[in-house]
């Protein structure tokens, strides 16, 4: 096509110089004719000649590149249609049947998920064992430190020991002088076994048995009902009205009350923090169903373990109580770490993703004021527990910003911040000016134990009492059984 349509381009291009050559000779010769017979009119002449002449070859040149323009049109167009046809038979082939074996869609996601939670899975039981070696590698070093000071003693039991071998073995009664004749010999051999320095590996054990038996018993109160709850409120500011509570635990040991701080080291070296969590949120729960009995729109909040927090399982368990028990959503408040919270995989996100909608989420155990605020928000975190000594500066490692301003900028993204272990009066007008709408501590109310009773689910309403035996007529009693 565009070689055809080249020729026809050359072809008008020849015949229009040979038109204007013939014009410009014929041009001329009546110039010259118009020029020996009068002069001034050849002037004349000769201007509108080269008029013609220049316009003619201006003329001649646009021709030419509109017949270039056509040619390469016509190629292009033909390239087009090239083009046009592929792509035809491109869309009109046949494309592969899908075989069984192909892999649908939903197939494949569900495959992926699967996998996903498989190696949730594997990872929680990878820490599980990270986390028992190194309570091992610590029993093993303070094992270690206590058997360090024992080989000071043998150098001294050889000493001692030449006093009893020195005696020979039984014989007859001449034995018994070589037993007494080396007893001056010994008395001096005495200060070298120090007697003060005898208690010493006495002691240790003796420590070191009074600890284990308070670990066996920790251990037995847990399981032995010695767990109690206490409830604090956390109470809004200035009003100090009560917004909701927290459910702290209690472990009553021998008959004294221990805190967290000294129970949780031994739960956490014997790997029972996920227990203690089981048995709470038990008695959250029940505690959250009371209120609601009791017409209390007030929320429950419990603080989770990091362990608990990374157990296979253990948030997808918690949700299908959530399920069982619809009543409770909105109810309960999860407080979870802010390091625990930084180091979240994909299935812990996940499995907070889904409880999200009926459970609400706290950040709880802040280290810094390093809050990303929109980041929290899309976690679904909605309270921000920050000790109340770091917000008032007393112990702020850093902060991206300043506390005045972190209450607004928080609020700001629907985050609101409490400040916990306000233990003085005189911390309170500070955090009022601070604008923190919550705080919690002993200055508004110290924790109370919850009355077992309050423990016990709801009792189920029973059938309606029947009324005092009423004395109908005979004509009555005629008519029904008509």
């Amino acid at each position: 096509m565009a070689p055809t349509s080249g020729r026809r381009a050359e072809g008008p291009s020849a015949g229009l110089v040979s038109l204007c050559l013939a014009t410009l000779l014929g041009g001329g010769l009546c110039l010259t004719v118009a020029f020996l017979s009068a002069p001034a009119l050849g002037v004349t002449a000769g201007l509108a000649l080269a008029w013609a002449t220049g316009a003619s070859v201006a003329a001649g040149l646009a021709w030419r590149r509109a017949g270039r323009a056509v040619a390469q049109m016509e190629k292009l167009s033909g390239e087009m249609d090239v083009l046009s046809r592929r792509l035809l038979a491109i869309e009109q082939r046949p494309g592969p049947a899908p075989g069984p074996d192909a892999p649908r869609p939903d197939r494949l996601a569900e495959e992926v998920a699967e996998v996903t939670a498989e190696i949730g899975l594997l990872g929680g039981i990878v820490r599980e064992l990270a986390v028992t070696v190194a309570a091992q590698d610590g029993e093993i070093a303070r094992l270690k430190e206590r058997a360090a000071p024992a080989p000071a003693f043998p150098p001294s039991a050889p000493a001692a020991r030449p006093v009893a071998a020195a005696a020979p073995a039984p014989q007859p009664v001449p034995a018994i002088l070589p037993r007494s004749a080396p007893l001056p010999p010994s008395a001096p051999l005495r200060p070298f076994v120090p007697e003060p320095a005898l208690p010493g590996p006495e002691t240790r054990p003796a420590s070191d048995a009074a600890a284990a038996q308070r670990q066996e018993e920790i251990l037995t109160a847990l399981t032995e009902g010695g767990l109690e709850v206490h409830l604090q409120p956390i109470v809004s500011l200035p009003q100090r009205k009560v917004a909701f509570y927290e459910a702290l635990a209690r472990l009553s040991v021998g008959g004294a009350r221990l805190t967290p701080a000294e129970f949780m080291p031994t739960l956490e070296r014997h790997g029972r923090t996920t227990e203690l969590d089981r048995l709470m949120l038990a008695r959250v729960t029940a505690i959250s169903r009371q209120l609601a009995a009791r017409g209390s729109a007030a929320a429950v909040a419990y603080a989770l373990s990091p362990s608990s927090l990374f157990e296979p399982g253990f948030l997808r368990a918690l949700g299908r109580l959530i399920e069982a028990h619809p009543e409770l959503a909105g109810r309960l408040i999860l407080a979870l770490p802010q390091r625990s919270l930084r180091s979240l995989d994909a299935e812990q996100a996940a499995a907070l993703a889904a409880l999200r909608e009926r459970i609400l989420l706290a950040l709880d155990r802040a280290v810094d004021l390093r809050f990303d605020g929109p980041a929290l928000a899309a976690q679904g975190i909605a309270y921000v527990k920050v000790p109340a000594d770091l917000l008032l500066g007393r112990s702020a490692p850093g902060a991206d910003l300043a506390a005045e301003d972190l209450a607004a900028a928080l609020a700001r993204v629907g985050l609101r911040l409490i400040a916990e272990g306000v233990e003085r009066e005189s911390d309170v007008p500070d955090l009022i000016d601070l604008d923190l709408p919550l705080a919690q501590g002993s200055v508004f109310s110290p924790p109370r134990v919850v009355r077992p009773e309050v423990l016990s689910p709801p009792p189920e309403p029973g059938p309606p009492e029947e009324g005092p035996p009423v004395r109908r007529s005979f004509r009555d009693f005629l008519r029904r059984a008509v």
